[in-house]
């Protein structure tokens, strides 16, 4: 594989089972107030959030490791958060679990640091990431424009059309594919700029 090249299949995978039964009105219509306890829960855990970089950056700099705890740490914090946001973007009427995968599945490879990391590039990846940041935060913009017409049509007719559902998706896998690069850094291959799996 050639330098800026992407694997097929990059370490750092992410999707949401489309609901194809018809949505709860209820609690889509109150979906900001519903959400508070998990957002509360999800803050206080995040209040830890530099647990996610720093002891990792310094394992991989000096030791040249990853202690598979501290990934497995990371990766279930992250799928929380994930399963949070996804309740939240309204793409899943599921309450989100602390616990268990529901609909919501992201997967990360272990990394074999010594042959798959370079131990000095943690140092850079934040400042690699920059363009992706930019992106992401237009991105974003979209995302709240399509959350909020994707309320009212649910409001309406019950359903989430899957446009707008794969939209908000591919742009949850984006951030994510930055996360593992940039902030749990678990992977060395760039992340791609598409929403596409």
């Amino acid at each position: 594989m050639t330098v800026g090249q992407v694997p097929a299949s990059y370490p750092v995978q992410f999707g949401v089972d489309y609901p194809e039964a018809e949505r709860n009105r209820l609690t889509v219509a109150f979906r900001v107030v519903l959400a508070i306890p998990a957002l509360i829960v999800l803050w206080v855990i995040n209040t830890t959030r530099a647990l996610l970089f720093l002891p990792p950056l310094l394992l991989i700099l000096f030791r040249n490791k990853y202690p598979r705890w501290w990934f497995d740490w990371n990766l279930q914090l992250l799928r929380f958060e994930n399963r949070v946001v996804a309740y939240l973007l309204l793409l899943r009427d599921e309450y989100p679990s602390t616990d268990e995968e529901q609909s919501v599945h992201l997967d990360i490879g272990y990394p074999d640091v010594a042959s798959e990391l370079n131990r000095g590039l943690p140092l850079v990846k934040w400042l690699l990431a920059i363009p992706h940041y930019v992106v992401l935060a237009v991105l974003g913009i979209a995302v709240t424009v399509t959350v909020v017409v994707g309320w009212f049509i649910v409001l309406f007719t019950g359903r989430l059309p899957r446009g707008l559902f794969d939209f908000t998706v591919g742009v949850l896998r984006w951030s994510n594919r930055v996360t593992g690069y940039a902030c749990i850094l678990v992977t060395d291959v760039y992340p791609p700029f598409r929403l596409a799996p």
